[in-house]
């Protein structure tokens, strides 16, 4: 998905729990919970012994203000023209990044090199390109906030100061999925939490400042958990009142086997190829790509054995760094961006519409767009990080937003999303791809004021992956999620993107099974 963001409603009655006062659930079966207050992890535990501050602290990646999430209106006639620069925006910082990855040695000379070469050219280049948004904005009447243009400067990062990866120390809590403040003065560990052994990462042809991972650009050992170590998380859903949407509705949509890929991204770059700069799994309707319509969507056929079911489900894909090379291995959104390693396809791809504990739902509206999840959370922090890690068997107990799961042998990784439910009732989507939905409150279950429910959409991943194993501070056979090059592919990264195609009165049908409180197919 893109960079855009909104900051959510922070749940002022949810705190989430500490791990020394977690909550311990019970029960077997699958977890189909709503997530509403399934919290960041908090673990004491770490791979590798006693973690040392890193000796290095040259700079580890690009950190830019992200425009896209303060374009909150934005004209229609001048939407395609602000998303194409938008696009530009994100070719601007990936070309930056890898630059800035491929120059160790001129930086270790030249303590100037970086904001001379790099940082300083990228922040001219952001400055044209937000002025060319306030010009498509201007001309169709539009108005354009000039605070936007202090957006332009970037920084860099080093390995302990972005905000993505690493655990978290000291009792420090956190807010669950809909929050992303911190409660109790807990601080956030760095990307890499804090390297091991004290130990440089050393990149592929030995030079310092290196990222680790088989492209240079990570995971790390410490974006990494061995979760019969953590400690359990997973905090109850909200009561259900006498007027809740019980039912629910699966859909089968299979598991991307055909291999139907690409990276782009038609909600946030129409019109863009390589808009995402990472590649997508698709599922449902088979006709999705940066040019595709809303009556290209009708008339794109579905991969689920339901045919009213016409609708995108797509996710970044999961690779094994086991040093194989695939198909994309020299393209864009591929290895040429830090992408690689082997696609796995999921075991299992389970799609399931929930109701509301707190009232009945409505229709989703045709052509709805949800984006769940921020592919950008190295760089802009974890406020509307919606990613969840787990494994069979700690479903109901463990969710990881921070760190991947190393699971014990017999048991897969699994990726969960639990989607917004709540609609502002007019937009099918918003200029910042947010605003026109919002999560319910996790301790009631109700929908923001002037937003209607509407099904949740719940997905969940299953992987077959042998488990990762840590020496000498180094992670070997690492999994990853696909994402733009400088977030370091971090597991909070992770995302989830959908738009709502029905026919025949799918739609209906669903929002009718769930308030009759059935459970239907």
């Amino acid at each position: 998905m893109g960079r855009n963001t909104r900051k959510r409603r922070t749940p002022l009655a949810t705190k989430a729990i500490a791990a020394s006062a977690a909550l311990a659930l019970g029960g077997g079966g699958l977890i189909w919970a709503n997530f509403y207050a399934s919290a960041h992890e908090s673990n004491n535990q770490s791979w590798g012994g006693n973690q040392t501050k890193a000796a290095t602290a040259q700079a580890a990646t690009i950190s830019c203000p992200d425009v896209g999430q303060k374009l909150t209106n934005v004209p229609n006639a001048a939407r395609q023209g602000v998303a194409t620069e938008l696009a530009n925006l994100d070719k601007q910082i990936t070309e930056a990044y890898n630059r800035l990855a491929s120059t160790r040695n001129a930086q270790q000379q030249d303590a100037s090199f970086v904001q001379n070469a790099i940082v300083g050219p990228l922040k001219e280049k952001r400055s044209a390109t937000i002025d060319r948004i306030r010009i498509d904005i201007q001309r169709v009447g539009g108005s354009f906030d000039n605070a936007l243009k202090q957006l332009a400067a970037c920084t860099t990062q080093t390995a302990n100061q972005t905000n993505a990866g690493g655990s978290q120390q000291n009792g420090g809590q956190q807010q669950g999925q809909n929050g992303g403040q911190q409660q109790n003065g807990g601080q956030q560990q760095g990307q890499n939490g804090q390297q091991q052994n004290g130990g440089q990462q050393q990149g592929q042809n030995g030079q310092q400042g290196n990222i680790g991972g088989q492209a240079g650009n990570g995971p790390v050992a410490a974006d990494f958990v061995d979760i019969t170590k953590v400690a359990p998380n997973v905090q109850g859903k909200p009561r259900k009142t006498g007027n809740a949407s019980t039912g629910t509705f699966t859909t089968r949509c299979g598991v991307n086997a055909n291999k139907n890929f690409n990276t782009d991204n038609v909600i946030v770059a129409p019109g863009v190829t390589n808009g995402a700069h990472h590649l997508h799994d698709y599922v449902g309707n088979q006709k999705i790509n940066a040019f595709a319509s809303n009556n290209t969507f009708l008339q794109g056929g579905t991969s689920c054995q339901n045919r009213s079911d016409l609708s995108s489900y797509y996710w970044p894909v999961v690779r094994i760094q086991d040093g194989t090379q695939d198909f994309d291995q020299n393209k864009d959104g591929g290895g040429k961006e830090g992408n690689v390693g082997r696609i796995l396809t999921p075991a299992q791809a389970q799609i399931k519409y929930v109701g509301s504990p707190a009232s009945k739902v409505v229709a989703m509206p045709q052509f709805l767009r949800i984006i769940t999840g921020d592919a950008k959370t190295t760089t802009n922090g974890l406020a509307n990080a919606n990613a969840h890690w787990s494994c069979t068997g700690f479903e109901n107990k463990v969710q990881l937003t921070q760190q991947y799961p190393i699971c014990p042998q017999g048991s897969k990784v699994v990726r969960t999303f639990a989607f917004q439910s709540c609609w502002d009732g007019q937009n099918t989507d918003s200029a910042n791809h947010r605003t026109h939905v919002a999560f319910a409150d996790p301790a009631s279950g109700v929908c923001p004021n002037g937003f209607k429910a509407i099904p949740q959409l719940t997905m969940r991943l299953v992987y077959n992956i042998s488990p990762p194993t840590i020496q000498n501070g180094q992670v070997k056979n690492a999994y990853a999620v696909d994402g733009f090059p400088e977030q370091l592919h971090k597991a909070a990264t992770d995302h989830d993107d959908f738009i709502s195609v029905t026919k025949n009165g799918l739609a209906n049908k669903i929002a009718n099974c769930l308030n009759s409180g059935q459970n239907c197919a």
